[in-house]
């Protein structure tokens, strides 16, 4: 933990999660701030950044993303944080690109984007799950109470009442923009919400289990629109360390694809002074 920055230099009223400091460096902002260490960012706030650059890479108007799996190699820490993006796989109809994030020179996450051929589908569409309650229905649910961090004090929430322990149902939205000064479409506003699903239906109590998750794998049927996202959410935690958190995404027309993380499950000490 002594190995990451001061969370005393991030920008604290900033309009954004981060800011651009070169073409493919940009600096988080308190809003960032993940929720395990205070020296940490998001992975929510790095997954956004980094589907915000993929979209700004070679951008083709008829080409959709449909896959995108994020490996996370460890902590991102807090600081100054590079973003390379290349096409792997080009191609006419499926496309496939590859983003890697870079803090202080050390590879954090590498992702891939699989983006295919907008086309009409309509006659043989559905299969979607039925949508959740409308936002404005459920009641402002004060996530502060059970997470620390920037990140999570950034954004409104509001939740089903009948949540329990790894089950859960809510809506969240963010306050900030991405960048600051820089437009981004709604795919890429709710690709920045989606790692959040790990902390919305927790089994284990965060302040004496640590359960972070290794990847995030989000997978659409559909363009998103809004930005309201919706997660339908279900934590699983097995008997030797490992776990899963899985979650049906929505907007308010309804669903629109899936997620999935895995889960490395570990006690933590007590604190010092218990």
């Amino acid at each position: 933990m002594s190995s990451l920055p001061d969370p005393a230099g991030l920008e604290a009223d900033a309009p954004a999660y981060y800011r651009r400091s070169g073409p493919d460096r940009f600096v988080p902002t308190l809003h960032a701030q993940g929720a395990w260490q205070p020296g940490e960012q998001h992975l929510a706030a790095v997954s956004g950044l980094v589907a915000a650059e993929v979209a700004r890479h070679r951008p083709r108007p008829e080409l959709q993303p449909t896959r995108l799996g994020y490996e996370v190699y460890g902590v991102i820490p807090a600081a100054e944080t590079t973003v390379t993006v290349r096409t792997l796989r080009p191609g006419r109809t499926i496309e496939l690109v590859e983003a890697v994030v870079e803090v202080g020179g050390r590879v954090v996450v590498r992702a891939a984007v699989w983006r295919v051929l907008v086309t009409d589908t309509s006659e043989v569409a559905g299969g979607a799950p039925e949508p959740l309650p409308p936002p404005s229905s459920l009641p402002l649910v004060d996530a502060t109470r059970q997470w620390p961090g920037g990140f999570i004090a950034s954004l409104e929430i509001r939740g089903a009442e009948d949540a329990v322990p790894g089950r859960s149902r809510v809506w969240l939205r963010a306050r900030p923009d991405l960048v600051a000064d820089e437009e981004v479409d709604d795919t890429t506003a709710l690709m920045g919400l989606v790692d959040t699903a790990n902390g919305v239906a927790v089994r284990a109590d965060p302040r004496r289990w640590m359960f972070p998750n290794t990847d995030l794998a989000v997978h659409l049927h559909r363009r998103p629109t809004g930005r309201w996202l919706g997660l339908d959410t279900t934590q699983v935690i097995g008997p030797a360390g490992a776990g899963t958190t899985g979650s049906t995404l929505h907007d308010v027309d309804g669903g629109f694809g899936s997620a999935a993380q895995a889960l490395t499950v570990r006690r933590l000490p007590p604190p010092p002074d218990g």
